[in-house]
């Protein structure tokens, strides 16, 4: 007898709520109290939660995660709070105290070294290569000219297309070409922008080639593989960092002076340089602070951080984004990492948390917007080493996990409060908790 969970459904998207609900219910073996859960994430207005099925497909419920602030982050002498939306604990925790220790050292320092973004047409053409070249200024001409309608309202932004590239891959693939499009977004992040031109060329492409009455039949045509933007945006970094002398350093750790604290520190962050096992996990912290921010201002955290790693490999190696300079006694901590961000359009504009985000942060323009959540790495990933070159990561994470396993033990609020006084000086573990609440419960 087939399982219930192996029959093939048909037509579900074209189910209402309500039926796609109770199917999934079925599922479990208390379907009554599943719809009831679910629907109790529901908005309580209907208008919202509309709008909330209707930013994704077969939705059923909401699923809520923490909408934390870091205060006192200092950037460029501008002092911000900052939303941040994560469910990991210690992560605001740790952001923020970072952001309170270097706004008394001078805070946060960034600065954007570019803003361009990519996209390709790949196609196959079975001519020679330098034929296609000597057409290329031609080309360039009419692809611009015939994206014109999609480019008119981007360019009064000052942004549109800045270049066009045509690149030779028959060295690896038979008949394999690329057109390379760089593109200026201002401060959308563009991709429905640069998706719309990008299909566009393809389209004419076939026709210019189509015209060029002195090729062949066969070299006339052209088969367009595909047209999308690149999530890897090499050309859309911004650089942050902080500094100051190996004296302010001191009393982080009551082992090491300032300038012992600053070379081991320095080369904690060498380590995740040359291994890629460190690297990964040292990564992995930056992007805790990068994605909350990504994802309270309603932008696609995926995309971010998927150009970070790449760009974390770029010379072959998998390594670390942030890296340590020490000189004439001054510490600095430096990270520069790809970013690809808006302020307008996509759900920016449509989530009601995410346009409150925007106007918390002073509604930001784009490239502000790159240097808070850069800001939002490097301070998650200093606190972090911070934390590993001095009393160990866990010490300070099990303290911030602690109402997590109390949850767990469905502790009261006394319990709760018991917990918390007895934990102030003991190590936490989810065994040490679970006895301690059960201590409580004899």
């Amino acid at each position: 007898m087939r399982r219930k969970r192996d029959i093939i459904i048909s037509g579900f998207s074209k189910l209402l709520k309500e039926d796609k609900l109770k199917l999934v219910a079925e599922y479990f073996e208390n379907p009554g109290e599943v719809v009831n859960l679910l629907k109790s994430f529901w908005h309580s207005d209907e208008d919202q939660q509309k709008l909330f099925d209707e930013f994704s497909e077969n939705t059923i419920t909401n699923f809520y995660i923490p909408y934390g602030i870091a205060p006192n982050v200092v950037i460029n002498g501008r002092t911000y709070l900052v939303p941040m939306v994560i469910e990991e604990s210690s992560v605001v925790a740790a952001a923020s105290a970072a952001a309170k220790f270097w706004s008394e050292r001078g805070g946060f320092h960034s600065e954007i070294i570019d803003t361009k973004k990519v996209g390709q047409v790949h196609f196959s053409w079975s001519g020679q290569a330098v034929v296609l070249f000597d057409l290329l200024p031609l080309l360039k001409n009419r692809l611009i000219e015939s994206v014109k309608p999609i480019t008119a309202n981007m360019e009064k932004r000052g942004g549109g297309i800045v270049d066009i590239q045509l690149i030779n891959m028959t060295d690896q693939i038979d008949d394999y070409y690329q057109l390379l499009t760089t593109f200026e977004t201002v401060d959308s992040m563009g991709a429905n922008f640069i998706n719309s031109v990008l299909e566009e060329f393809g389209q004419t492409l076939k026709v210019f080639l189509s015209e060029q009455i002195q090729l062949s039949d066969e070299h006339r045509q052209c088969e367009i593989i595909m047209a999308i933007l690149s999530n890897y945006t090499p050309e859309c970094v911004v650089k942050t960092w902080v500094e100051c002398s190996f004296d302010q350093l001191d009393n982080l750790d009551e082992k090491l002076g300032g300038e012992a604290f600053a070379h081991k520190f320095e080369k904690a962050v060498k380590i995740a340089q040359v291994d890629v096992y460190r690297a990964t996990t040292h990564n992995k912290g930056i992007y805790n602070g990068i994605d909350s921010v990504a994802i309270a201002t309603g932008n696609d955290f995926r995309a971010i951080e998927a150009a970070g790693h790449a760009y974390a490999a770029r010379n072959g190696n998998y390594q670390s984004l942030s890296r340590v300079e020490i000189e004439n006694g001054i510490f600095r901590f430096i990270l520069e990492v790809p970013m690809a961000i808006g302020t307008v359009g996509g759900l920016t504009s449509l989530h009601p948390l995410a346009k409150q985000s925007l106007e918390l942060l002073g509604n930001p323009t784009a490239r502000e917007l790159m240097m808070i959540a850069s800001v939002m790495g490097i301070a998650n990933n200093f606190s972090a080493v911070k934390s590993l070159t001095t009393k160990g990561i866990q010490a300070g994470h099990m303290k911030m996990h602690l109402f997590n396993i109390l949850n767990h033990f469905k502790a009261t609020d006394g319990e709760k409060n018991a917990a918390v006084e007895h934990f102030k000086d003991q190590k936490v573990s989810f065994a040490s908790v679970g006895q301690y609440i059960a201590s409580l419960r004899k």
